[in-house]
């Protein structure tokens, strides 16, 4: 059985992901869709074409991920595409954040996508794409975003490496790294949204445009994705000093 994975699947990016792939899967038999809330997930399964299977599963929780890794093994399918969407920020001084806060984003933007990535990676071939949602803000360090910026850098980081050890297996690695995006994941991450500039408020794009993007660079074999002139200037910008810094290294 072929199968795509796709994570963070209740709301925002990840359910906008099911959307767009479900009629461009056309050699996946199902797609299985992970995240918490199941409700949303079957709501959003009845709505696309391709056959859905909504999975609650807390990724940062070393049993549910587990009992999931036994699922995978049961099952035993073939994983053509492997999106990670899973994800969380908050926005405020990091001597003043809750440290059950710090600790919930590293678990979920490090240590659960890195697992994931490990357990699924087995069921992959010749062929199979894996899509990173990190994002903009891994490309310089943010102030009021300290911890958040810097979990998506690992991941930028991670999902580039990896895909320099799995190109002999012929397996795609795209990172996706977008600026802000109009999801809910902004008023969680901002909760009173007077404290977003008025900078990133022009610099907001949709998560329509973030995935269609996405996928048209994940089916090019791009490494990395950036919607919109905005971010995309930074990430040109980021390119030239490194590369300036490894000629004088």
């Amino acid at each position: 059985m072929n199968i795509a994975i796709i994570t963070g699947a209740s709301s925002g990016i990840g359910m906008e992901f099911a959307r767009q792939l479900d009629r461009q899967l056309c050699k996946t038999d199902e797609v299985w869709l992970l995240a918490r809330r199941k409700e949303p997930m079957e709501e959003l399964a009845r709505s696309i074409r391709i056959k859905a299977r909504a999975i609650s599963v807390d990724i940062t929780n070393e049993n549910e991920l587990k009992h999931f890794q036994e699922v995978m093994a049961i099952s035993a399918p073939k994983i053509t595409m492997l999106v990670n969407c899973a994800g969380m920020g908050r926005h405020g001084s990091f001597s003043e954040q809750d440290d059950e806060d710090i600790s919930a984003m590293l678990r979920l933007n490090v240590v659960a996508l890195t697992k994931l990535t490990k357990i699924c990676l087995p069921y992959m071939r010749r062929g199979s794409k894996i899509i990173q949602l990190a994002s903009g803000a891994a490309f310089v360090p943010q102030a009021g975003f300290a911890v958040y910026a810097a979990s998506k850098s690992y991941v930028y980081s991670f999902s580039r490496a990896l895909r320099k050890e799995l190109r002999k297996r012929c397996i795609s690695v795209t990172t996706v790294c977008p600026g802000p995006v109009d999801t809910p994941f902004l008023e969680q991450a901002y909760g009173d949204m007077s404290q977003m500039s008025n900078l990133k408020r022009l610099t907001t794009v949709s998560a329509e445009c973030v995935v269609a993007k996405a996928i048209e660079d994940c089916k090019r074999g791009r490494v990395v994705s950036v919607c919109g002139l905005p971010m995309q200037a930074l990430y040109w910008a980021t390119q030239g000093i490194q590369n300036v810094i490894q000629v004088f290294s």
